[in-house]
């Protein structure tokens, strides 16, 4: 018989990895993008990774191909996940603050209550719910007015575009794999979303951005995507997963609002980005607001998805 605690125990190892890890994953995106383009590293990223999942997935546990409607399933998935959530949220960072681009991230489970009661007349509204959002909302415009006047205007509007842009596409993402379920293990779906998002990403930047040559990538730069790839993309994706599997998921999801306040207060020592009590304490009454609003959520289901990992 199983050892419960044992299991557990492993499980908050797994949280304490996903909740510190992942929030290093928005600074070191941070340094890469000034070494390459942003598209173009998050596409790499993701081709190495997806390419480790599905090789060891395919070599070693002999599973089959995806079939037709699987693959359809996948590339949506891609698509709103890892390209526009993922894609991004990196490129927002070339604009905006670490902290603010982590911050925005985490306001997805707003964006959802409104999708689902917009399209789906879903999701009970209560005044909880609304305390929340308004929080959350509150929050994000105190540390939007702490930054503001540091940034150029319009790079900061266009940062904003993409970070909000990311967080809805993760949102409908959410709700997409939440209504379409899937029978395929859930590390091996990961790596052909990755896969096939790289494809995407690659030819965005070629078509966006001005690609840099192989060759030409500094060593700094190649440090960077192995740090993506091995802690963002592989440790954290595993944790993440069995922690889901082996922790009430109200706890599992504890990580999203830890992220956002590691992601600054690394991003202060490692880029030097402006962190006063005015930022934390936007921080601290966003993330209220999303636990208001996910705890609203949870008197009525128990799903919780992930947090937009960067």
């Amino acid at each position: 018989m199983p050892n419960l605690r044992d299991n557990k125990s492993k499980g908050y190892v797994a949280l304490l990895i996903t909740s510190f890890f992942w929030g290093t994953t928005w600074v070191a995106s941070k340094i890469g993008i000034s070494e390459l383009p942003a598209l173009q590293m998050a596409g790499i990223r993701q081709l190495i990774a997806g390419f480790i999942f599905v090789t060891f997935f395919l070599v070693f546990k002999k599973l089959p191909l995806p079939g037709i409607k699987q693959f359809g399933w996948l590339l949506v998935m891609a698509l709103l996940m890892f390209v526009f959530a993922n894609g991004l949220s990196t490129w927002s960072l070339k604009f905006i603050p670490t902290g603010l681009s982590a911050l925005i991230g985490a306001l997805y489970p707003l964006c959802v209550v409104v999708i689902e009661r917009v399209f789906y007349k879903a999701k009970k509204i209560t005044p909880l719910t609304i305390a929340g959002f308004l929080l959350g909302l509150g929050g994000i415009l105190i540390v939007f007015y702490e930054n503001i006047f540091e940034h150029h205007a319009a790079n900061f509007f266009i940062g904003l575009l993409l970070s909000f842009s990311a967080m809805l596409s993760w949102s409908f993402g959410t709700i997409f794999i939440a209504r379409n379920k899937i029978n395929l293990n859930p590390y091996y779906a990961t790596g052909w979303q990755m896969m096939l998002s790289s494809f995407v990403l690659l030819i965005s930047a070629k078509l966006t951005q001005p690609m840099l040559p192989l060759m030409l990538i500094p060593l700094k730069g190649w440090l960077v995507i192995f740090y993506l790839v091995v802690v963002g993309s592989i440790i954290s994706f595993i944790a993440f997963i069995y922690s889901m599997k082996k922790l009430p998921i109200a706890v599992a999801s504890l990580y999203a609002y830890i992220n956002p306040l590691v992601a600054m207060v690394l991003a202060s020592f490692l880029v030097h980005e402006k962190l006063t009590i005015n930022i934390l304490w936007g921080a601290f009454v966003t993330l209220t607001g999303v636990f208001l609003v996910n705890y609203s959520i949870k008197k009525n289901t128990d799903t919780i998805i992930a947090e937009p990992e960067i």
